[in-house]
């Protein structure tokens, strides 16, 4: 490898591009050589096994350095990385702590997660350990993967000490949590549902008096007299509370001699739940959440040829929940129960409920107990690294081995209530009907999952730099065992290598490769092995004769790379065929019975890997002095080979098709940044931006014979789905007596009117088509900030375009299962007043005129714009003067005030709601938070 000081010497304009987010940063005293170390950690690609500066890099590769995520509040690294690495989408559904049901994607694809160069299924470690986040999409820096490189990389590098006197850091982060709102419509109170229901019933042709809400109750919830047996509760307000708490802490130390590197962190995060408590309670349920993160890396230098390191690292989560890990059952049973259904508490204090609504919100909350996951993660890494410059200069051994192991076990003291429904109008003598039981708490603990994995490495290298010439070659084999609760162990394991030349400084090329395989195919769980290449190549143009002489050009560079990779998609030995016992078969004429057995499902005899073929080119480059910098990228991941059930099956075989490696998709796009900096005197500035282009299209999936072209899933973007295209709703006669009706259903006023594809007068399978954007997803993000002597400032933005949402559900919905509850959305319904409105007539979802049968279809009708544009981050901070800082010996301090989530610019469509979470779920929080940061 290049010896570190002529990397630290190269320091170019990209440390701007992905170093960016420290600019606003508050300047540091701190030693040439640190500053150096820090800035080289920008010019080189940090790959998984090798790293190459980036000007003889022909990699695809974003990089975020870890102080960028330091002050976001929250658990997950890449909840706090999302809009500020191009190709990268994340997103979370969720806001309950440690179960944000956060989904990632690269380019399209779920990525592999590496930690110091070794899988970790892990997304949650302390903030300040990360030294960078790189996602790596391109062949050339995934090729060693070979068979789990395919879907691309994030590469979390943790710190590590330097060569510098010990350096003491201490922050401390305290804020408040708001919620989101997360429901497009407001629930509707008890008076206007009751008159939505019963103009559903009649819109369903049942009767309102058998069925609906008198005139009695209609008043009652009116003028809210009588709210024991008319009651109006707004669960939401009932149950989550306006504001929590959340706080992090952190202290760690950094530094080392030419003998000893060291970094120890220690850091904690305690964020509080949403969720009302009951005072009476001697114990929590609240979804609170508590981290507790540790980290040593210490690096030591036995001799001059000899060193070695030990990293370890461990964590505790503890995760605390009402019931038996019920707060999602509360959250679908606000959207279950209208507010109308019982009241919280009877006049006697027992909790309301009915034969309907025995899940009392408020019981469910702070009267069925607690749960709390406990989760325990050890990681430990360590290496003998021995220079051969003794045999040849540039020559040098590694190896290292890993040990992970994770468990997460659940202690749940829950226990049941019951509720009381009133059964006659008597206030002064109640009658109450009981439904369910009040028990004792009941203590049991389990096991959710255990895993642990260890890994081992042995790699050799050389690295050679001459005037003209600079090459570096790696070759490594490596084994990796993992146990995943009861399974038996999945191991993958082979041999890789790298191999990077430059001549002159100008012409670059690079090959990598993988030749392993896993340990999941036949025969009896045996390896199967494959061959993965990479090539790419570059050209500095800026160092051309021709380019020298403008001197406005600073850097500028083409490159690009082609290979292919693998995902190892095998299923748990479904190669074998196995059997199982299936009911009594009955034979003879005296019916005598005889027991059977069975295949439990086909097997796939000839299981492999799903392929890839990746094209990726790009142009990157420095103008002005470096103060503009650009990066344009081109890519075609063209995957065949993937694990899917084949669409032509066929329900006469009598048994599930198993899956194949058959599929084949296509996934193109386009990724650019571009970044402004400037500095003048003790004002700077910065402007980051970076968009991503993404386009898939479904190439093969084995698809039936299908009599249209409209129906078939080929050619058109991948996951998109089928439905029919809905052209408004019938707004009188005419229409209703001219156009084409749903078979076997005579449609309403006020119903959604469909387009007949096929023109045959009927609305069938046959008029079912894909539905959906054709149009490339656009991911957005952008930095801006300044800073002014010891004032700085930044901003985060993150967005999308061309995204789409499906409204449906006991979200959206009114009256689910006959019952649930409405929403202001459907004021806007349609009725004999209303021809005009933005939504179907109501139905309760049964009854002979029932609007479900034809409302309810999959449609374009509910299909709505998903744009949204979100002020992720911003912060302000203050560095105190280093004249008042040395008087109490601190080497400098800054106070900084954080805002995450803030503001969020969506399209209409979700009316407030946060566009990540709008189906009721736990709330998504946007933050407020002060912090102080000290450096001794």
């Amino acid at each position: 490898m290049l010896e570190l000081q002529s990397l630290l010497k190269s320091k170019t304009a990209y440390a701007m591009l992905f170093c960016f987010p420290l600019w606003s940063y508050a300047q540091q005293d701190v030693s040439l050589e640190k500053t150096l170390e820090q800035d080289s950690i920008s010019n080189i690609n940090q790959l998984i096994y090798f790293n190459t500066p980036k000007q003889y890099s022909t990699a695809s590769v974003s990089k975020l350095p870890g102080n960028a995520l330091a002050s976001t509040p929250v658990f997950g690294y890449l909840t706090a990385a999302a809009g500020q690495l191009s190709g990268l989408k994340v997103s979370q559904n969720n806001g309950q702590p440690l179960n944000e049901d956060m989904s990632y994607q690269l380019r399209g694809r779920p990525p592999i997660i590496l930690i110091d160069g070794i899988p970790r299924s892990v997304t949650e470690i302390g903030m300040q350990e990360i030294e960078s986040i790189s996602v790596l999409k391109d062949a050339v820096s995934l090729a060693m993967l070979g068979i789990r490189g395919a879907d691309g990389a994030i590469a979390i590098v943790t710190k590590k000490g330097y060569t510098d006197r010990t350096q003491i850091n201490f922050s401390a982060q305290y804020g408040v949590q708001k919620p989101l709102q997360n429901l497009i419509g407001k629930p509707l109170d008890a008076y206007q549902y009751a008159l939505l229901y019963n103009e559903a019933l009649q819109n369903d042709g049942l009767s309102v008096t058998n069925n609906g809400f008198s005139e009695t109750a209609l008043t009652s919830f009116k003028e809210g007299n009588n709210p024991q047996a008319y009651p109006n509760v707004d669960w939401a307000q009932q149950v989550i509370k306006n504001s929590a708490t959340v706080a992090r802490y952190n202290l760690n130390t950094r530094g080392g001699n030419k003998y000893v590197k060291y970094f120890v962190n220690l850091e904690h995060l305690s964020q509080n739940g949403l969720l009302k408590s009951n005072a009476n309670n001697n114990y929590s349920t609240n979804t609170n959440a508590r981290g507790y993160f540790v980290r040593s890396n210490v690096d030591v230098k036995l001799s001059n040829l000899l060193e070695a390191g030990v990293y370890i690292q461990g964590r505790i989560l503890n995760a605390n929940s009402p019931g038996n890990d019920g707060t999602d059952n509360i959250f679908q049973s606000i959207l279950n129960t209208p507010n109308s259904a019982y009241p919280i508490h009877n006049l006697d204090g027992t909790f309301g409920g009915s034969s309907k609504f025995q899940n009392n919100i408020v019981a469910q909350t702070n009267a069925s107990g607690y749960a709390v996951a406990n989760t325990r993660t050890i990681l430990t890494d360590f290496y003998l690294k021995r220079s051969l410059d003794d045999v040849l200069k540039g020559l040098w051994l590694k190896a290292r081995a890993s040990f992970f192991s994770n468990l997460r076990e659940n202690y749940v003291r829950n226990k049941s209530f019951a509720v009381f429904q009133l059964m006659n109008d008597d206030l002064e003598a109640p009658i109450y009907k009981q439904y369910g039981n009040n028990t004792e708490q009941n203590n049991s603990n389990n096991i959710a999952f255990q895993n642990r994995s260890n890994f081992q490495e042995l790699s050799i290298g050389y690295s050679n730099e001459t005037e003209k010439h600079g090459i570096d070659l790696m070759l490594l084999a490596n084994r990796d065992n993992l146990v995943n609760g009861s399974d038996l162990p999945y191991t993958v394991q082979g041999i890789s290598g790298h191999a990077a030349y430059h001549y002159d400084n100008r012409y670059l090329a690079e090959l990598s490769f993988a030749v392993n395989g896993a340990n999941r195919y036949p025969n009896d769980g045996g390896f199967k092995y494959g061959t993965f290449p990479a090539i790419g190549l570059g050209w500095n143009i800026h160092r051309e004769n021709f380019l020298k002489k403008y001197k406005w050009i600073s850097k500028l560079k083409l490159f690009g790379s082609y290979g292919l990779l693998g995902r190892d998609n095998a299923s748990y030995y479904t190669y074998m065929q196995s059997y199982n016992g299936t009911p009594e078969t009955f034979f003879g004429s005296s019916a005598g019975s005889a027991a059977t057995i069975g295949e439990s499902y086909l097997a796939n005899p000839n299981p492999t890997w799903a392929k890839v073929k990746m094209l990726n080119v790009g142009i990157d480059g420095a103008l002005l002095k470096d103060r503009l910098i650009f990066e344009l990228t081109y890519y075609k991941n063209k995957y065949r080979d993937l694990n899917i059930t084949r669409k032509n099956n066929n329900a006469l075989l009598g048994i599930s098709y198993p899956n194949e490696n058959i599929g084949k998709q296509d996934y193109t796009g386009f990724e650019t940044e571009l970044g402004w900096r400037n500095h003048k005197s003790k004002f700077s500035y910065h402007a980051m931006l970076n968009a991503s282009f993404q386009q898939s299209k479904m190439v093969y999936q084995a698809e039936p014979a299908l009599p249209y072209f409209w129906m078939t899933a080929t050619g058109h973007p991948v996951g998109q789905t089928i439905g029919y295209i809905a052209e408004g709703l019938y707004t009188n006669v005419t229409e209703l007596e001219s156009s084409p009706t749903m078979e076997g259903y005579s449609p309403q006023l006020g119903d959604i009117r469909y387009r007949d594809l096929n023109g045959d007068g009927l609305i069938n399978q046959y008029d079912q088509g894909r539905i959906g954007s054709e149009k490339p997803q656009v991911l957005l993000g952008a930095n801006l900030g300044f800073s002014l002597a010891n004032i700085d400032f930044s901003i985060l933005f993150q967005g999308m375009i061309n995204r789409e949402v499906y409204l449906s559900g006991n979200s959206y919905r009114e009256f689910n299962s006959g019952t649930g509850q409405a929403y202001s959305t459907q004021l806007d319904r349609w009725t004999m007043d209303n021809s005009d409105a933005g939504y179907p007539r109501l139905s309760t979802g049964s009854g002979p005129q029932s609007g479900a049968f034809n409302n309810d279809v999959y449609s374009t009708f509910w299909l709505r714009n998903g744009n949204y544009l979100r002020i992720r981050n911003i912060e302000l901070g203050y560095t105190l003067p280093t004249a008042l800082t040395q008087r109490a010996k601190i080497k400098s301090a800054r106070i900084f005030a954080n805002g995450f989530n803030m503001f969020t610019f969506s399209s209409k469509t979700f009316n407030g709601a946060d566009p990540e979470n709008f189906r009721g779920l736990y709330p998504i929080q946007k933050v407020i938070s002060f912090g102080l940061n000290i450096q001794l």
